[in-house]
This record gives C-alpha cells, sequence and structure tokens, in this order.
C-alpha cells in the first residue's frame, strides 16, 4: 500500500507504488510491466538451456569420432547446434526488445512520479532546494534506474541462469560432478555480497557529488553576468574544479573497487579444480573422454556471469543509490496539501487576516500579529520599506506559503479549507521578477488560461499595452521567446504578464511593483487599464508610485513585518510618522 505523501498538488495517482524503502519502491515499479519482466525472464532461461546444449552436444560429437568415426552422427550433431543457436538467437532477440521496453517503461514512470512529486513540493521545499540538485536527480539519476534495469537486471537474470544450468546438467554426466558448480555458486555469492556491500557505499557518494557539482554548475550557468560583470571567472573555475575534481575521486574508488573482483578467481581455481576432478574420474572408467568436454563447456559457461557482474553489479549499486535519492524527494512531507474535497466556488473577494504570524525559518519571524480586512471590491495599496514584509503578505492568500499561527481567510473561509487549485485559480499575481516560458507569445498569455481564443489573447494584450510591440516580432503573437524572456526588455515582460493577469480574469488582483520597469506614458496607459479591470475586483498593489497609492481606497503600511498604520491617504498624511516617511521618500 503506498504511503500517504503531503502534496499541494497531484497530477497522477501511483497507487501500487510502495514507498517504504527503496527495494520495495523499485519491487513496485518492476511489478507494473508484469509480461515483459516475464519475457526476459523466459527468454533468459532459453538463452542459458540452449547455450549449455551446445558442449553436450559437442562432448557426444567428440565420442562419435572417437569410437566409431561415425561423421553422420557427428553431421547430425552439428546440424542441431546450428538450429539450436538459431532459436537461441530467437528468444535471445525477445529477452533483449523486453528488457529495453521494460527499462524505458520504468524510467518513464520513475520520472513521470518524481516530476509530479516535485509539483506538489510547497515553495518552502524549493526555496532550500539547489535546481541543480534537483535536475541530477530528474535525469541523470532516474537514467541511472534505467540502467539499473538493462543492462543491469537483465544481465544479472541472464547470469543466474548460466549457472543454473551447469548445476541441472553436470550431475547427469556423473552425480559427483555437481561438486565444482556448487563451489563455484558458493564463492560467487559471497564474493558478490562483499563486493555489492563495498560498492553501494560509493556510488552513493559518487551521485550525491555528482548532484553537489550541477547544483554548483547551474548556479554558476545562472549568475553568468555577474561572474563575467565582476571579472571572477578564474575564481568559480577553481571553485567548480574542486567539486568536479571530487566526483573524478568517487568514481576512481568505485574503479578500485571494481578492480577487486574475487569472481574471477573464484572461477579459475574451480575451473581448474572442475578439470582435475573430471580427469581423476576419467582414469577411473567413470566418465568418458566426451563427457570431459561436456563438463569443462558446462564450466566454461561460468564465464558470461562472472565477467558480466564486473559492471552489472556496478550497474545495479549505481541504480539503487540514485532510486534511494529519488525516494528521498518523493517522501518528502511538505506542509501544503491540495484539499482535493475543500471549498468550492467562485470567488468574492474578501479578504482578511486574524493574528497572522509567519517566517519562512522557524527561527526568524518575518510577519507578527497582522490583522487586517479587505472588503470585496476594494483597491488596497501596501507600502512600507524594503524587507517590511509586502509580497510575504500577498504570497500568504492563495497559500504559497502557510501561515505559523493566526487565521487567513477568503470570503469567510480559511484559506487552507479552500480546494487549492479552486483558490489560486481565482487569484493572480503580477510580480516585479516576471517568468516568462520558452514558448509563443501567444501561449505566454494565455498560460493561466489555456483554452483561450486568440481574440481574448489579443484582447488582454492590448489592454496591457502589449499588443503594439507584440506585433512588431517576426511572427507577431507566434514569436517564440528565449527562456525567461531574455529577449525581452523589462518592461515588455512586465506587459505580457499582466496581459496574462488580464486574461484569467481574476476576482483578486495582485500587483507587487509590476509596472516598475516600463516608463511613464506606458505606465499611464496600463494603469487605465487597470483601473478598468480592477471594476468589481479585489485589488492589491505593492508599488512606490505616488499616482497608485493616493488612487487606492485604503493604505496599509508595513514595517518590520507589522501594520504599524491603515486607512487613507490622507488621513494617513495628517496622522502617521512612518507614512509621511514614506511618502516623503516617494516624492523626492
Amino acid at each position: 500500500m503506498a504511503t500517504a505523501i503531503s502534496a499541494e498538488f497531484v497530477a497522477r495517482t501511483f497507487e501500487d507504488t510502495n514507498h517504504d524503502n527503496v527495494n520495495q519502491f523499485i519491487w513496485s515499479h518492476i511489478r507494473r510491466h508484469p509480461t515483459f519482466a516475464i519475457m526476459m525472464v523466459v527468454g533468459a532461461f532459453m538463452n542459458a538451456a540452449l547455450a549449455a546444449i551446445v558442449p553436450v552436444f559437442t562432448g557426444l560429437a567428440f565420442e562419435a569420432i572417437l569410437n566409431d568415426r561415425d561423421l553422420d552422427r557427428v553431421f547430425q550433431l552439428c546440424v542441431a547446434i546450428v538450429v539450436s543457436q538459431l532459436v537461441r538467437g530467437v528468444f535471445q532477440f525477445m529477452r533483449n526488445v523486453s528488457s529495453e521496453v521494460f527499462s524505458q517503461r520504468i524510467e518513464r514512470d520513475v520520472r513521470d512520479e518524481l516530476y509530479v512529486s516535485l509539483l506538489g513540493k510547497s515553495m518552502t521545499f524549493h526555496d532550500f532546494q539547489p535546481v541543480g540538485e534537483i535536475m541530477a536527480r530528474v535525469t541523470n539519476d532516474v537514467r541511472e534506474v534505467n540502467l539499473m534495469m538493462n543492462p543491469g537486471f537483465n544481465l544479472i537474470i541472464g547470469s543466474s541462469m548460466f549457472i543454473l544450468l551447469p548445476i541441472i546438467v553436470a550431475p547427469t554426466i556423473h552425480p559427483t560432478l555437481i561438486l565444482m558448480p556448487l563451489l563455484y555458486v558458493v564463492g560467487f555469492v559471497i564474493a558478490q555480497a562483499w563486493y555489492v556491500r563495498s560498492l553501494y557505499g560509493t556510488a552513493k557518494s559518487v551521485r550525491e557529488s555528482f548532484g553537489q557539482m550541477n547544483a554548483q554548475l547551474a548556479e554558476k550557468l545562472d549568475g553568468i553576468e555577474v561572474i563575467k560583470g565582476t571579472a571572477r571567472e578564474n575564481d568559480e573555475k577553481v571553485s567548480l574544479n574542486k567539486l568536479i575534481d571530487a566526483v573524478r575521486d568517487w568514481f576512481i574508488q568505485q574503479g578500485d573497487l571494481e578492480a577487486r573482483y574475487y569472481a574471477l578467481l573464484v572461477w579459475g581455481m574451480v575451473t581448474v579444480l572442475g578439470f582435475l576432478q573430471s580427469a581423476l574420474l576419467y582414469r577411473a572408467d567413470e566418465i568418458a573422454a566426451g563427457d570431459i568436454v561436456a563438463f569443462m563447456g558446462q564450466l566454461a559457461l561460468f564465464g558470461f556471469p562472472t565477467f558480466t557482474s564486473t559492471f552489472t553489479f556496478s550497474r545495479v549499486a549505481s541504480g539503487r543509490a540514485a532510486a534511494d535519492r529519488i525516494l528521498a524527494i518523493i517522501n518528502t512531507i511538505t506542509d501544503l496539501d491540495q484539499n482535493i474535497s475543500g471549498h468550492r466556488g467562485e470567488l468574492v473577494g474578501n479578504v482578511e487576516f486574524q493574528n497572522v504570524a509567519f517566517g519562512y525559518v522557524d527561527e526568524k519571524t518575518v510577519l507578527h500579529d497582522v490583522s487586517l480586512k479587505i472588503n470585496a471590491g476594494q483597491t488596497i495599496a501596501i507600502v512600507g520599506q524594503t524587507g517590511s514584509g509586502k509580497t510575504t503578505l500577498t504570497k500568504l492568500m492563495n497559500r504559497t506559503y502557510d501561515i505559523d499561527s493566526g487565521h487567513v481567510l477568503v470570503d469567510n473561509h480559511d484559506v487552507r479549507d479552500w480546494n487549492l487549485a479552486s483558490l489560486r485559480s481565482q487569484i493572480s499575481i503580477i510580480e516585479q521578477e516576471i517568468f516568462l516560458f520558452s514558448r509563443s507569445v501567444a501561449d505566454n498569455i494565455r498560460f493561466g488560461k489555456p483554452y483561450a481564443t486568440q481574440a481574448e489573447v489579443e484582447e488582454a494584450a492590448k489592454n496591457a499595452q502589449a499588443h503594439d510591440f507584440i506585433m512588431q516580432f517576426p511572427q507577431g503573437y507566434d514569436t517564440v521567446i528565449g527562456q525567461r524572456g531574455v529577449t525581452l526588455s523589462g518592461g515588455q515582460r512586465q506587459r505580457l504578464a499582466i496581459a496574462r493577469a488580464f486574461l484569467t480574469d481574476p476576482r483578486i488582483l495582485i500587483l507587487d511593483d509590476s509596472t516598475s520597469a516600463i516608463d511613464s506614458a506606458t505606465e499611464d496607459r496600463i494603469q487605465q487599464a487597470i483601473w478598468r479591470i480592477a471594476e468589481g475586483r479585489t485589488t492589491i498593489l505593492i508599488t512606490h508610485r505616488l499616482s497608485q497609492i493616493r488612487w487606492a481606497d485604503h493604505i496599509l503600511v508595513l514595517k518590520n513585518g507589522r501594520v504599524v498604520a491603515q486607512g487613507d491617504h490622507d488621513t494617513l498624511l495628517a496622522g502617521s510618522e512612518p507614512y509621511q516617511r514614506i511618502f516623503a521618500q516617494y516624492e523626492d
């Protein structure tokens, strides 16, 4: 039974996934594809069985030549060998195809589950998790799980069949000849147990060091402009090289362990002892010369599991370590849940904070005992010095973060009692730091309303004063913009974000200094559009623009995470010293 994992978003339920430990997690993915797993096992068994036939037929042919010089018998045995190997090829093909499909489907499922899990994590989780480390798990670690299945498990299953068949065939030649295959199995198991136990810790360190390197690389690439602007290229190169060296050292340590592979010694000893035993039986007239050939051929089959296990168990150790890292992310309990059965309905726009306290980390509270009430349809301006908690206050309304104490009510329902999707779909936040996707202009505008018509997209763009510059692009609304909108100016990015908000027609509109990168003339036109769209809906402004502050129905003044004053512009200007200082600063 799958462990219930708190998540603020669930796109797909993996009911048959067990998250208790990494072995059950891997097994839960394997058992989802029983047909391909069975085909892989059957193909591996038939491959080994038909391989074991060859030394038996060879021994019989050897006897036919030595005793009777029966060339017809030899010819028949040669034909039998050829036919058996052709059939073996068919089963090998079946095994390889099924194992490849099997491993690719497991990779798909694991990546799907991990991605859905990441979508469901709260912003608190993502704030403290390096993007590069997450990317290493989503890409490289998931790929390691694939390689653990194929060639890892594929060759291990095949190898086990090559170990099983000599145990079955050897005693048919002479009962005592089972001793050497059994001796090999015991030695092989002991060697593998030591090998895997030693290798797992190192493989896990390899994966962790790679994740740390990837996280630093992603951060440095994201800040490449700052690095170049401060001439810090050499210092950053040295810093990253240390992490690269750490990855190299762990890989070398893993290679050292792989080099000390005792299974090769076990196979060599069994081969020598097996030949000695069969020679003694031949001298005692208990077996024929052809039986020696057949028996040594059976021992030769142990070469396949011996050599393949040098890297297959390494693949399994790396894959299991990667699965452990993936499972650690999936099993991380976050402080938000989707609340599927929560309150739904059309939002009116009443917002109330009751003695709210909040901090991003336990040791530091950002908002202290905040109480305020916003009536539906009001326009509220929030002002305060940098770091006073203005943006944080708005992020509690749509549960980007959950409060530590108190209550945040939307339409008289605690936000934690709302269905999360229903709540967020009716609240739109336009931030100063705009994020745009590597998609067309139209797709970026309709991101919050994917089925919007082209006419609706263009109308939203016109209201946001974005239509004219969009039409100057080579493909107009079909123009694909770069990641984060790097090909656009700051003002263009903000206008596209405003158009996106206009299109969703939210009941609560939050503008977080959203016109800071826009010139005054364009701002005036956008402001007029905002006034029109704000009619009948709750609008919250975080701004330093005096024209917007004066326009607000109600103004909140924050200082060090506390509401120190509230009222209209004239009242605050007359009686609030903190507001007077802020207003004077902005006026200058």
